[in-house]
């Protein structure tokens, strides 16, 4: 009897034409895979480097290491002072990134492109632990980091001294997250309107754990965006501050403000703490939550802790004002169409002195219990307090089964 390869011992030899076909056609895909896959084993994979720099000579500087540096590194920034030392971050995406004691990039009279210190012109980049201080350019408008486009994320950084502290543009996919950041000293410039932050028509902003003080005739917080979640900041312009608004949104939008501490100082150019809508729609929708917010107004002159201006933005805009604490003499409700409960007006004593606050109620103050029902009034949302402000900077977490008082702190 003549031998018949079996599959098993002769290959295709013993199967159908058809089936032989697609073996063959299954045997050169399989060499081709190996082909690849030893290719692809033998081509170095790109990986990021990190860039050390140094406030003087030999070490690079920073203006070098924002040339050589590609996306996907990281700037290692180390402690000292850097003077005009300015520079556009081009990469896609970038870390740039203070080590140890924060270090300070100090205009030194010196601005990139005649608009910042640091410009960010697209891509995803953080800028961490990094202080800025001093920007001044020719127009007045010059900042700490002027953000263009992409997104923007801001951990553990400083603003002093500057025309604008953080300016962005108005890119309309634009994002920007500032964390655990500080805001402060707006200069007093002739011709100039200094804004702590000062936020474009982007698409989104969130805040969380920063702190804003001292400003001087512009606002502590100017939002623009689509979008606003600003949330456990103290937003306090102190008892150096002359600022305006402590949070301006002219252009509506949909805003959440939730356990900030909001409060003047004895000497506001504006007795206005919240302003909403004051320069007219710019987006299809606006919204404005406020729930767990401690607004102070000091001094003897009557102020207004929130101004809706309803005639300038989209009809029937609604606003939602849950379980706030306000201290001192204002308005805060009247003139306002929305839905405004549990919230707390007290003239108590709520300052220290400089330096200090005390802004939680007393805890055998019967206000404690005037709250409402979050979940009753939120239509769904969930906008229950997760955290709550704590000095100098950031956020603690608060018991989630824990019964809250109005305002911020508990």
């Amino acid at each position: 009897m003549a031998n018949v390869p079996l599959p098993c011992q002769g290959g295709t030899t013993g199967l159908p034409s058809a089936a032989r076909g697609v073996a063959t056609i299954g045997s050169m895909l399989l060499r081709l895979c190996l082909v690849l896959c030893l290719h692809l084993a033998l081509v170095p994979l790109a990986v990021a480097e990190t860039w050390i720099v140094g406030p003087a000579a030999p070490a690079m500087s920073l203006a070098d290491a924002l040339v050589k540096a590609q996306d996907g590194d990281t700037i290692a920034v180390m402690p000292g002072e850097y003077v005009a030392q300015v520079g556009v971050i081009t990469q896609r995406q970038l870390t740039v990134r203070g080590v140890g004691k924060r270090p300070v990039l100090r205009a030194g009279g010196i601005s990139a492109e005649n608009k910042a210190i640091l410009i960010v012109r697209d891509g995803d980049i953080t800028l961490e632990n990094l202080e800025f201080r001093g920007a001044r350019v020719p127009d007045g408008n010059g900042a700490g980091v002027r953000f263009e486009k992409g997104r923007l994320r801001v951990k553990d950084c400083a603003f002093f001294d500057n025309e604008n502290g953080l300016l962005t543009g108005n890119a309309p996919d634009a994002e920007l997250s500032i964390e655990d950041s500080v805001f402060g000293e707006a200069p007093n410039n002739p011709g100039s309107l200094p804004h702590l932050l000062y936020v474009g028509r982007i698409a989104r902003l969130s805040i969380t754990g920063s702190r804003f003080h001292e400003g001087f005739e512009g606002h502590l917080i100017k939002s623009r965006a689509k979008e606003s979640t600003i949330a456990y900041n103290l937003i306090l312009d102190g008892y150096e501050g002359e600022a305006s608004y402590e949070i301006d949104l002219p252009n509506g939008g949909v805003a959440t403000l939730i356990g900030n501490v909001i409060g003047q100082g004895p000497r506001p150019q504006n007795r206005t703490l919240v302003s909403f809508g004051a320069e007219g729609r710019a987006w299809p929708d606006s919204r404005l939550t406020m729930v767990h917010n401690t607004l102070l107004s000091p001094g003897l002159v009557p102020g207004r802790f929130l101004r809706v201006h309803a005639d300038r933005l989209p009809e029937r805009t609604p606003v939602l004002a849950l379980n706030n604490v306000l201290a001192g003499l204002g308005t805060f409700s009247l003139g306002v169409e929305g839905t405004f409960a549990g919230n707390v007006h007290t003239l108590g004593r709520w300052l220290r002195g400089p330096g200090s606050f005390d802004a939680a109620l007393a805890s055998d103050s019967g206000d404690r219990k005037a709250g409402v029902d979050l979940a009753r009034h939120a239509g769904g949302r969930d906008l229950r307090p997760k955290f709550e402000f704590t000095l100098p900077v950031g956020k603690r977490a608060l018991a989630a089964d824990r019964p809250l008082a109005p305002g911020a702190l508990q």
